[in-house]
């Protein structure tokens, strides 16, 4: 995956689900099922994700009600 010039960053599972108000069940779920990042094996039992993937999801999950709200077309 291509970050350009942005560093990365990993979060910690807890600060993502403190990021994104989800469960840590139903983030397992989603990851599971396709519908958020994947986290990044850091070593021993620790994982990472990665900051602007789940920034990037924040952001289509905005889009996503903007459309539903607009009844689909797409703001500029």
């Amino acid at each position: 995956m291509d970050q350009g010039s942005q560093p990365l960053k990993f979060l910690k599972f807890a600060d993502v689900v403190k990021r994104t108000s989800i469960s840590r069940a139903e983030l397992y779920r989603r990851v599971e099922a396709g519908t958020f990042p994947r986290p990044v094996p850091l070593g021993g039992a620790r994982v990472g994700f990665v900051e602007a993937e789940v920034d990037r999801w924040m952001v289509d999950r905005l889009a996503t009600r903007d459309a539903k709200l607009t009844g689909g077309a797409a703001h500029a």
